[in-house]
């Protein structure tokens, strides 16, 4: 099967699938619509995944090059002849692939494209609407994603439901005596947050949190990866609060070097509004670690309150302070958390079982279409 790969960007998500899409029996191609420099992936295409080389993919995406996109965006279907095309987000990446009108299309929620974007704006809604009507099967991480595309009219039995997943092999409890990502907190209780800085991750409110507990319970650090627009504000609100000593900014990461860091830390947050099935919250359970996370949907599919972290509620910073504060004092509760944490991963979010998933969908959408 000649598969044709359409994503915003390229992102280590992206890398991971091109990398299962690689190794599988297919001839896989690989279109992008941006090139926007956030949180892209330094490590090149899969040997074996040919670049498709178009109008888009070289600088942020505008709409109002959508008509020029779309028309060569067909010059790519006629130069290619996929048997399928696999695209998302849904808004965007997906609507153009509907606008060609190729079937079967097999489009894919990345979570907040549906939960949050699609409601965004009267156009974004349109846009949404539009791709669903057009789509063959849709791709879903998690039930409230579903369910939002079913409010959508779009036909439940069309949906192909699995959580992305993480490689189990890379992303283990195992620990070492030594922790270089913690050196000189040994004793201390490390948080970790590795979400992007940006307002959908509240990392904002992460950091403001952090600082409250912190006044309350010294022994409190935060090891933060990452970068964003949020910047000048994270690193304002640390220097106001005289926290500099213990905050740990590490910036950008290789991604093998990210187990470590989860492994390093003794509480995983995340303050996300929304997500579907995250990806980093799979990592860190896969890594045998306690997490505290807001309680929006896609995190409650997860997580149970007191089995493998805990959940705060969205938005609430007393909620979340309460939590930090919480969870500090439960360090004994600990490892037995991680215990459950990772074997909820080994059952649910195993990358390798749950990609047979994804190809399964795209036969299912050729099925549909009555091309197999």
């Amino acid at each position: 099967m000649r598969v044709l790969y359409f994503t915003r960007d390229y992102t280590p998500h992206d890398h991971r699938i091109l990398s299962a899409l690689a190794h599988s029996q297919h001839e896989v191609f690989s279109l992008r619509l941006e090139k926007n420099g956030m949180r892209r992936e330094g490590r090149p295409l899969p040997e074996t995944v040919k670049q498709v080389v178009w109008k888009g993919g070289q600088k942020p995406f505008s709409w109002k090059d959508a008509p020029f996109l779309v028309n060569d965006f067909k010059r790519v279907l006629a130069e290619v002849k996929p048997d399928v095309v696999h695209a998302g987000p849904i808004p965007t990446v997906a609507f153009i692939a509907a606008m060609s009108g190729f079937k079967p299309l097999v489009s894919m929620s990345w979570g907040s494209d549906l939960l949050k974007d699609a409601d965004s704006s009267r156009w974004l809604s349109w846009t949404t609407r539009y791709t669903l009507d057009h789509t063959t099967i849709l791709l879903s991480d998690c039930d409230v994603v579903k369910q939002k595309a079913v409010s959508l009219g779009f036909d439940p039995k069309r949906v192909v439901q699995f959580p992305w997943g993480v490689d189990l092999q890379r992303f283990t409890p195992v620990e070492s005596l030594s922790k270089p990502e913690r050196s000189g907190w040994e004793k201390e209780f490390v948080l970790f947050s590795n979400r992007s800085w940006e307002p959908l991750y509240g990392v904002d409110l992460l950091v403001r949190a952090f600082i409250r507990a912190a006044k309350q319970t010294p022994e409190l650090r935060l090891l933060m990866l990452g970068g964003g627009s949020q910047k000048e504000l994270i690193h304002d609100l640390i220097d106001s609060a005289g926290m500099q000593e213990r905050v740990r900014f590490i910036g950008q990461i290789r991604n093998d070097e990210l187990a470590g860091y989860y492994r390093a830390a003794d509480l995983y947050l995340s303050a996300s509004h929304s997500d579907g099935s995250s990806v980093s919250l799979m990592e860190a359970l896969a890594c045998g670690k306690p997490v505290l996370v807001s309680d929006i949907p896609g995190n409650k599919e997860w997580i149970l309150n007191g089995e493998q972290g805990w959940l705060f509620t969205d938005g609430d910073e007393d909620s979340f302070v309460e939590g930090i504060l919480h969870a500090s004092r439960m360090r004994s509760m600990l490892p037995g958390m991680g215990q459950k944490a990772r074997l909820l991963a080994e059952r649910r979010a195993d990358w390798s079982k749950n990609f047979q998933t994804m190809l399964g969908a795209y036969e299912q959408a050729r099925l549909l279409e009555g091309k197999s």
